[in-house]
């Protein structure tokens, strides 16, 4: 069985953002010479997150607005965590509504996805350095 890794970096400049990934993705699957297997994909930063869904831009926006909604950033004196200095307590609990990872089957050397599936990364708290994980295990 082969095994490939690898870490893709960002540093984002915006609080909040939705990267896709896709095809750093597939590099990485090329790179591997993974013809059947699986591969992880996960944010390495609990203020970020991997998740798969539709690329488009309303639904981003749906996104964040839902986000905001339910863990808004400010006022940054209403979360325990802040108390350390810190302001990104509304970052953790957006990383955890949308996972830390994802799994992909491939098949034929290839991202087994059904229509519309992309891979993103989401970025809660940006403004330095973040990497993902790309694992890869199989045939």
């Amino acid at each position: 069985m082969k095994s490939y890794r690898k870490e893709l970096w960002f540093n984002v400049p915006t609080r909040r953002a939705f990267i896709n990934i896709t095809r750093d993705v597939q590099t990485c699957l090329r790179e591997s010479g993974v013809q059947e297997g699986l591969v992880l994909v996960n944010a390495m930063h609990i203020t970020a997150s991997v998740f798969i869904n539709d690329d488009e831009s309303g639904l981003h926006q749906d996104y964040e607005d839902w986000l905001e909604e339910l863990a808004p950033h400010a006022p940054v004196s209403q979360y325990r965590h802040n108390r350390t200095g810190e302001d990104n307590g509304d970052a953790h609990l957006k990383r955890q509504i949308m996972g830390r990872e994802v799994v992909v089957a491939i098949t034929g050397g290839k991202l087994d996805f059904g229509p519309w599936e992309q891979i993103f990364y989401g970025e809660f708290d940006g403004g330095r350095r973040k990497r993902v994980l790309v694992k890869i295990i199989g045939e």
